[in-house]
């Protein structure tokens, strides 16, 4: 594919949580699946809290949701007196509740075991062949797991506002937090840049460190063997790259290496620092993204995608991976 675009309808893109538990069936929180149209998770968050007479640190969730989308995600309210208002009147022209049901705590963020996707690029220019070609070698070998451009802000200015407020800039402490964010991920998404040209970001380096798939477990530096390339090549490993913070870079030799020359560029000197006083400890991040379940069909000029994603993982990663993907809503 060389090119398509995307969210020209609402309904071209439709995300939908993969719950990790089952509700309690009792307790003093609310769990509302809720299905929401051109909607942001905090606009939801307020109507929530409104309905239910009670301030929006009452409400618990898993992940922010794309606005322009049909999202399907839970939030939790606490209502300690265990009464809630009428569950109907929450329904509203962008709001439909799924399933109402009590739960024994609050909803923390990252609670779900990962979102479905289904998308529908419109006005796909490529070879048909090229494209089934390339969405096998994706289902197979995964996508480069970058930080997608939602973590950079709206008009994309948030490692330049962390750099700000690592100048000193007084911030509102919500919105320190997201920028400590894009100031790690600036960092990690340049390292894996630079594994992307070597042709790395799925293969050991000398030195690497690894993590399993589906967890946040890692290993590593291990010897390099044959047991790791099959491991690799089978997806049940993957390279990983620096979250920055306090501590020492757990890498050693090649790969240590190379994230020593992208990380300690002067560029990055503030950045570094910054986090560093913030408080923020080294951290690992799979530098490949498992695409699971991957379906397309293609119909024409319009092709359908439906896919998992981890937690933490962005659908535009891979719709990037396909080709070049415009986005009218993106900024909008």
């Amino acid at each position: 594919m060389t090119q398509a675009s995307i969210r020209n309808e609402l309904d071209d893109f439709i995300v939908e949580e993969v719950s990790s538990f089952d509700a309690f069936g009792s307790g003093e929180h609310l769990l509302l699946t809720l299905r929401k149209r051109g909607l942001s998770t905090h606009a939801l968050i307020e109507h929530v809290a409104t309905w239910a007479g009670v301030p929006t640190s009452a409400i618990g969730y898993a992940g922010l949701k794309d606005k322009h989308a049909v999202t399907t995600q839970r939030l939790t309210v606490w209502l300690p007196k265990r009464k809630s208002p009428d569950i109907a009147t929450l329904n509203t022209d962008a709001i439909e509740v799924i399933e109402a049901v009590w739960h024994n705590r609050k909803l923390s963020t990252g609670a779900l075991k990962g979102n479905r996707f289904t998308l529908v690029l419109r006005d796909v220019a490529g070879d048909p062949e090229a494209i089934r070609a390339r969405v096998s070698d994706i289902a197979q070998h995964g996508v480069p797991n970058y930080y997608g451009e939602q973590r950079f802000g709206r008009f994309g200015d948030n490692v330049a506002q962390a750099r700000d407020m690592f100048a000193g800039k007084r911030v509102a402490r919500e919105t320190r937090s997201l920028l400590l964010s894009a100031a790690r991920s600036d960092m990690f998404n340049q390292v894996l840049a630079q594994r992307v040209e070597a042709g790395t970001w799925r293969a050991a380096l000398a030195g690497d460190v690894f993590m399993l798939d589906g967890s946040q477990s890692i290993f590593g530096p291990v010897e390099d063997d044959e047991s790791i390339h099959a491991r690799l090549e089978s997806g049940d490993i993957h390279p990983t790259g620096p979250l920055w913070g306090r501590g020492d870079l757990r890498t050693q030799a090649d790969a240590q290496s190379l994230e020593t020359e992208v990380l300690m560029s002067t560029d990055n000197d503030a950045l570094r620092t910054g986090l560093e006083a913030a408080g923020m400890k080294q951290e690992r991040r799979s530098l490949r993204l498992r695409v699971r379940d991957l379906h397309a069909t293609q119909e024409g000029t319009t092709l359908t995608l439906q896919f998992a994603l981890d937690p933490g993982s962005y659908a535009t990663t891979v719709l990037h991976a396909l080709g070049e993907v415009i986005d009218p809503m993106r900024k909008a």
